[in-house]
């Protein structure tokens, strides 16, 4: 018994320290680059770090330009609701909270929108119209925002004036839908709400677009098992779609937030420019950080200059961070993750 014992651990032994002789190795295919394919990757790294670059400049310049003024007010310039530069007291206090306002309510006209025509053309249009209809609003989204805000002057804000009129008489108990004062005309052409809804104009097709392309990548597969189990279009696009797509409409509000945010030609010709937190929407009231900088760079002295760079500098970086969260999250959602691959 013990020597059968002993010949059977020999056997183990041997076999323990014995290497396999067919190993399997890992069979590694690396591509051949020709010629073209090293230029064509030396373009593309060329111009992501050109854009690195001009971005890392941009901000050095703002830095340079302005820095020296935000370091000598310090945190004031976060509070301050005055814009007199000569005197040191200046600040975005009313500012940012102005043009997060116009910000919010574009957003708030322009979403529901965006996601019915993003729908629209994805999963209900036909063929022969869905073409048409995202040449459509791609070209909506480069027309010039002057172009917009000459639109909201001269058509706009002669016929919204009754429908303005009329919440504030009979919403008028809301606080945000106040109209102090007597209701004149006048007294609704120049307010948050009118600018919010020009600049929601802008940001339609840039949320349609993205939600459109979005949506079109669900998988077939899943549309497919939605009708088989008996569900209706609407159904599909309740089940399917729009799980499928929520990270990214997600991202492109927040990229279409950060556009509102900096627009600056539009704001400036309807909005009437004071220094107050303009939270009743109909009032003549309101400001944005890039409106001021359209509206007073001319006339600006070298003290006021130094001024505006550091609003734009706040700005900036408001833009940046809103844009990078934006992007983070549309890469994190399971279509961002399925484009990538």
């Amino acid at each position: 018994m013990s020597q059968e014992l002993s010949l059977t651990h020999e056997y183990d032994a041997q076999h323990r320290e014995e290497p396999a002789a067919d190993t399997e190795q890992r069979l590694v295919i690396a591509p051949a680059y020709s010629p073209g394919d090293v230029i064509f990757r030396v373009v593309l790294r060329a111009g992501g770090l050109a854009v690195l670059a001009v971005t890392g400049l941009i901000a050095f310049f703002l830095l340079v330009r302005g820095g020296g003024v935000l370091a000598r007010v310090g945190w004031r310039f976060l509070t301050t609701r005055q814009w007199i530069p000569s005197s040191g007291r200046f600040g975005i206090g009313a500012l940012l909270p102005d043009g997060t306002i116009i910000a919010v309510i574009s957003l708030v006209i322009a979403v529901p929108v965006a996601l019915a025509a993003a729908l629209f053309m994805s999963e209900v249009a036909p063929g022969w119209l869905r073409r048409p209809l995202i040449a459509l609003v791609d070209l909506m989204a480069a027309i010039p925002s002057i172009i917009y805000g000459l639109w909201g002057v001269f058509f706009l804000q002669p016929r919204v004036i009754g429908t303005v009129r009329w919440m504030s008489e009979h919403l008028g108990f809301i606080p945000i839908f106040e109209v102090r004062g007597e209701h004149t005309p006048s007294s609704f052409t120049t307010s948050t709400f009118l600018a919010g809804v020009v600049v929601s104009l802008m940001l339609i097709p840039i949320v349609a677009s993205i939600s459109r392309q979005v949506f079109s990548q669900a998988p077939q597969s899943e549309r497919e098992a939605a009708y088989a189990l008996g569900s209706t279009r609407w159904g599909m696009i309740r089940a399917v779609v729009l799980p499928y797509g929520r990270g990214g409409v997600i991202g492109a509000v927040m990229l279409a937030f950060g556009r509102a945010m900096g627009e600056t030609i539009a704001i400036a010709l309807i909005i009437s420019p004071t220094f107050e937190i303009a939270y009743r929407i109909f009032e003549n009231s309101g400001m944005s950080i890039a409106a001021l900088i359209a509206l007073r760079y001319q006339e600006s002295t070298p003290e006021m200059l130094s001024s505006l760079m550091a609003a734009g500098l706040a700005l900036f970086a408001i833009t940046i961070a809103v844009n990078t969260l934006g992007s983070i999250i549309i890469s994190r959602s399971r279509s961002g993750l399925q484009t990538t691959d």
